[in-house]
């Protein structure tokens, strides 16, 4: 069984993601994506120290302690997010696993793993590869079998904040991953959505659903996970 059919019970997941900027913020917006049928959602730090958002995330976790919430914390290393994990985490996600294709070893992905079994951390761990602002991969399809030993959900994105994947780089690392679950976070939107379903299976969407940089559309959310949910 998919992972993600495990966590969530279903095979195509929507997580919003909140940039936040306080509290009130935050939790209004886990709401919004709650109420509009999302699977969950990330909390993501942008001028803000990743202390901060763990504060915040407990209070957030507090509301929905029955839901999943995960972070992105900019301004820590993965090994570093991994060491200060804790069970009301579900979720990790980092722009840059640290995964080189082209070496032998992977020392920094090896050392997350590590931590996280040291740890006994059971959340899922999102990995960025061949992600934007990250150097260049010019072999995607070994990148993705590479890190799909290191993490739960390999994921992707196109060049830019809002800007969509090219869909032959998402076919070439999903053929790559099998079974294994593919997530793109950026570029997704409710006109787009039906050429990366059958591609991708993890959604981390917010440009394409908010209203401001802060705010998400409750509409465009809804809209957006009914899409996703139909085909899982």
């Amino acid at each position: 069984m998919s992972i993600l059919a495990e966590v969530f019970g279903r095979t195509k997941i929507l997580l919003p993601v909140v940039h936040v900027a306080d509290e009130e913020q935050a939790l209004r917006n886990t709401d919004v994506a709650r109420d509009a049928g999302a699977d969950g959602v990330f909390l993501i730090n942008h001028g803000m120290s990743y202390d901060r958002l763990l504060d915040i995330h407990r209070v957030v976790h507090a509301r929905h302690a029955d839901w999943w919430i995960g972070v992105n914390c900019l301004d820590l290393y993965p090994v570093e997010v991994m060491q200060i994990a804790d069970d009301t985490i579900a979720g990790i996600w980092v722009d840059n696993a640290m995964i080189d294709e082209d070496a032998d070893e992977q020392p920094e992905a090896e050392a997350v793993l590590e931590v996280r079994r040291q740890k006994g951390w059971n959340g899922l761990y999102f990995g960025g590869v061949a992600f934007k602002y990250q150097r260049p991969v010019n072999d995607l399809a070994r990148a993705a079998t590479v890190a799909a030993r290191f993490m739960d959900v390999v994921t992707t994105s196109g060049p830019g904040t809002g800007l969509a994947a090219e869909q032959e780089k998402i076919r070439i690392m999903k053929q790559a991953l099998g079974d294994r679950p593919l997530a793109i976070a950026s570029g997704i939107t409710p006109e787009n959505i039906a050429d990366y379903l059958p591609v991708a299976d993890a959604f981390l969407v917010a440009t394409g659903i908010s209203r401001s940089f802060e705010e998400l559309d409750p509409e465009r959310a809804a809209r957006l996970a009914q899409t996703i949910h139909a085909s899982s």
